[in-house]
């Protein structure tokens, strides 16, 4: 295994609390069953990650009012009321990540899938964001994870060779992608897993 040099973060997820469960959940009165048939067929994940690759906001909230007319009140909510769906900080990752970028040993970046437009709100919130040595936003690059193009903007900006690398995100699909480049990858699950994981390969916190 090669000597990790440069570890890249994911941030929703990993580092940041994020979940549009915490507004929808008071839309529809607590009615979890009402709530998923929405994501499953009106605000989907798909959908929402569209916007991270660059879609306009505004244009994706239109594309889906067209779609479903009847829902018009309820689409609006999504991106007018997003930021209440940002969360806490994950405690755990931000003490890992505090130490790592205290060593100069590493090298510390983050790769999110998040809306260029959004951004700059999760940017004045979290302190930590500006910790790190860059951060590659996917709505800034106009692609997103898991298409290995994001992944290669990341190595070539920063001039990373990928063996001596490792990224860390919580989807499944992410790590693959990574993997396939040849960066070391942790599957994150919790901030104790990855406090274990990063000591088994070495790296000093």
């Amino acid at each position: 295994m090669n000597k990790i040099k440069n570890v890249i973060f994911d941030l929703g997820g990993v580092l940041i609390d994020w979940n549009p469960e915490y507004v929808y959940l008071d839309v529809f009165d607590g009615d979890k069953k009402k709530m998923q048939w929405f994501f499953d067929e009106i605000c989907t994940f798909d959908w929402n990650e569209n916007q991270d690759a660059g879609y306009p906001l505004e244009q994706a909230q239109s594309d889906r009012i067209k779609l479903f007319p009847k829902y018009e009140e309820w689409i609006r909510i999504y991106y007018d009321r997003w930021e209440e769906m940002l969360g806490s900080p994950i405690d755990g990752t931000v003490t890992i990540l505090k130490k790592l970028v205290s060593n100069p040993n590493y090298k510390i970046l983050a790769l999110t899938n998040w809306s260029a437009e959004t951004f700059p709100i999760a940017l004045k919130r979290f302190d930590f964001l500006h910790l790190f040595e860059g951060i590659v936003v996917s709505g800034t690059e106009k692609t997103r994870k898991p298409f290995l193009d994001i992944y290669q903007i990341t190595l070539d900006r920063y001039k990373l060779d990928p063996k001596k690398s490792l990224f860390i995100d919580d989807n499944k699909r992410n790590i693959e992608a990574a993997d396939k480049l040849g960066i070391q990858t942790i599957h994150f699950q919790n901030s104790i897993q990855l406090k274990s994981s990063i000591k088994y390969m070495g790296i000093e916190i």
